[in-house]
């Protein structure tokens, strides 16, 4: 997927909420439902194991852009349909230029730099194991960087997204 299309795929996507009356009615139970779970499509690999190279290799995701997309469309196609998606596991295998990698399960904000890569984990949204507040990680990508800000639920509510990350935007 090219950075157009992601574009066009959250372009699509904004604005859209459950409202208060829908989540209400959500909470209560209303008999028998099904979710979809996907796993693992790891962008990369099957190139990265194609060529027996899977350390360096894997800048190839074509393969894997179909076999997602061809995931997408027949769940699309479900009636009735599922109440969510959840895709888990590996996102990627690896892809020229990745600078980070963000993760959680961690239960707090912690991190670490090896051989030039951030390896960022943040903080539950839940449960907390360590001092850091319930919240958020925004996480700004431009062509040269990537900034990243922890806020709490609070914080993020209350003041938004700071100054210096909505300027990264508009370049």
């Amino acid at each position: 997927m090219s950075a157009a299309e992601a574009g066009d795929v959250f372009h699509r996507a904004r604005g859209r909420t459950l409202d208060a009356f829908s989540s209400e009615k959500e909470r209560e139970w209303k008999g028998p439902f099904y979710f979809i779970q996907g796993a693992d499509p790891q962008f990369g690999l099957m190139k990265a194991w194609s060529t027996g190279n899977c350390d360096s290799s894997g800048d190839e995701w074509e393969q894997e852009i179909r076999l997602t997309e061809q995931a997408i469309q027949a769940i699309n196609r479900l009636n009735p349909k599922p109440r969510f998606f959840v895709l888990c596991g590996d996102l990627i295998h690896a892809m020229p230029g990745v600078r980070a990698v963000f993760s959680g399960h961690y239960h707090r904000n912690a991190g670490g730099t090896y051989k030039n890569l951030d390896m960022v984990v943040s903080s539950a949204i839940g449960c907390q194991l360590g001092k850091d507040t319930h919240g958020l990680r925004v996480v700004v990508v431009t062509a040269e960087k990537i900034v990243h800000r922890y806020y709490s639920l609070d914080e993020l509510n209350e003041k938004g997204i700071e100054d210096d990350l909505m300027e990264l935007m508009k370049q």
